[in-house]
């Protein structure tokens, strides 16, 4: 008689239970009230959807980023009183004159302070001129790319999408795949604006058709145009009192003239700023901008905090848009679309008809081989594999996973590798019985000898597709996914089931003599 502990009977039990009724959903394409709602995700190639290749306009960053350098310099040289002149920020560098070459030290002091490791400082004579360095830049994009993936998963997580696969894709690239979504033009839409929300000061010097008819923009001003395609424009202090980080929530709403409005909450930090903007500015106007257009610019009656609302002629589907992308985040620079293309459902049909073929074909290669190969025993590793693909079925829908073509292939490839096993521990038993030994020796020998074997192997290929997880993108991932999953349970099914099974099979039958 073959012991097999009663422990290890009902932790197969346990599992095959949790297995099936994970499992289950999966054949039914609705959710049902009695099973758990987890399933597997169907990817791009199998459901269809939209693919979208994306560039981060790192020009528009790094110029942005030295008229910054270049307003922070105005800004700190007139505190220190040191004379400047022919300040100006160009797409490449930022360039300005010292009155007085007594000043340079000082000069120099604060510049250091202000530019960082990022920016070389170049002097001839009194002539300043600052420029990235090739490091600088190469940082810069890096941190602007990751933190554009970021924004773009969450205004995609916004939209409800499930298993959005968004990675980085060399160094300035973004790969966006959208399974199910059947209308990229949304998308495109949504991830076109950079959503760059700011609160500033209108300059009320001069009016900004006369500043911009004259040529003479006072220094630290700008001029506008409004959002409504009107053709009016604001001139505009170019400081942002309040920008869109500040913001903890944008909702959708109605004004007091039942038009459609955003209402907005600001953070503790945003909200004391704003209150003391307000409150020192009564009876100004202060506009409203979003990326680089004036929504409106209201004037300001009195303090305001942490609560305010955004109006601008918008529409319902407007204020629900401009409220997602509030919501998410404004992008570090606008996103350029390199290529774009739809794959649709009937595409991931055939590749899911497809794919149930090859499992199927498989699955009967598989089965006519080990029942040939090893009769009852045969049927007993049979047995066991469609354990191991419950086992796997019901592992993907509890981590939610994404069920890709070359996933499908994962699959097929485990069966293999858990027949494998079986046949491994059979052969080892059949070595056993050819040396003479009893059915019960020979099987206790077999399994043991086996374990060994099989789990240094496993643990090899659990290594190889570790790191394909972790060094590998898209496809590559759910292959991985799915072949390490095969692999774990492939060990369970040959260790536990498989030996369960035999030691049932033979301390009923007691056969005379083991025939393999």
């Amino acid at each position: 008689m073959i012991v097999f502990e009663k422990w290890k009977s009902m932790l197969v039990g346990l599992v095959f239970v949790t297995a099936a009724i994970f499992a289950f959903p999966n054949l039914f394409d609705e959710d049902q009230g009695f099973l758990p709602e987890y399933r597997i995700n169907l990817g791009l190639d199998l459901q269809g959807g939209s693919y979208l290749l994306l560039s981060v306009d790192m020009d528009a960053v790094i110029e942005e980023r030295l008229e910054n350098t270049a307003e922070a310099i105005r800004t700190e040289m007139r505190q220190s009183r040191i004379g400047i002149t022919g300040l100006e920020a160009t797409t490449e560098a930022v360039m300005f004159n010292l009155r007085k070459a007594d000043d340079t030290e000082a000069a120099n002091q604060i510049l250091a302070t202000l530019v960082g490791n990022d920016i070389e400082i170049d002097r001839t004579e009194n002539r300043f001129t600052l420029a990235f360095t090739s490091d600088g830049i190469s940082r810069l994009t890096t941190a602007t790319v990751g933190q554009a993936i970021e924004i773009v998963r969450n205004r995609i997580d916004e939209t409800g999408t499930k298993e959005p696969i968004i990675q980085r894709q060399g160094s300035d690239r973004i790969l966006i795949q959208l399974p199910g979504v059947d209308d990229p033009e949304a998308i495109k839409r949504l991830l076109g604006r950079t959503a760059r929300l700011g609160f500033q000061l209108v300059d009320t010097s001069r009016s900004a058709l006369e500043a911009q008819s004259s040529g003479r923009i006072p220094p630290g001003s700008e001029i506008l145009p409004a959002s409504d395609g009107s053709g009016e424009l604001y001139l505009l202090r170019k400081r942002v009192l309040i920008s869109g980080d500040m913001l903890d929530d944008a909702r959708p709403g109605f004004g007091q003239n039942n038009d459609p409005v955003v209402n907005f909450t600001l953070n503790s930090t945003g909200g004391a700023r704003f209150g003391k903007v307000t409150g020192q500015n009564i009876g100004r106007p202060f506009a409203i901008v979003l990326d680089d257009k004036v929504i409106s610019a209201p004037v300001i009656r009195g303090q305001i905090f942490s609560n305010g609302q955004i109006s601008g002629n918008f529409s319902i589907e407007e204020t629900d848009e401009l409220s997602l992308l509030l919501r998410a985040g404004a992008l570090p620079a606008p996103l350029n679309v390199l290529e774009e293309r739809s794959v649709g459902p009937g595409l991931g049909s055939d590749s899911i008809a497809a794919g149930k073929i090859a499992a199927v074909i498989g699955m009967i290669g598989v089965v006519i081989f080990v029942v040939a190969s090893y009769g009852v025993y045969g049927v007993i590793a049979t047995i066991a594999l469609a354990f191991n693909m419950v086992m796997i079925i019901a592992s993907l829908s509890l981590l939610q996973a994404t069920l890709t073509l070359p996933g499908i292939a994962g699959i097929v490839l485990t069966m293999g590798m858990a027949v494998d096993a079986n046949v491994l521990i059979f052969e080892r038993i059949r070595e056993e019985l050819k040396k003479g030994r009893t059915t019960v020796k020979s099987v206790t020998a077999g399994f043991s000898q086996a374990t060994t074997t099989i789990v240094d192997a496993n643990l090899t290929t659990l290594f190889a597709v570790l790191f394909l997880y972790l060094l590998g993108s898209g496809p590559i991932k759910g292959f991985s996914v799915t072949l390490g999953l095969g692999v774990i349970t492939s060990m369970f099914t040959a260790i536990l089931v498989t030996r369960m099974m035999v030691s049932l099979w033979i301390n009923f039958s007691r056969p005379k003599q083991l025939v393999l």
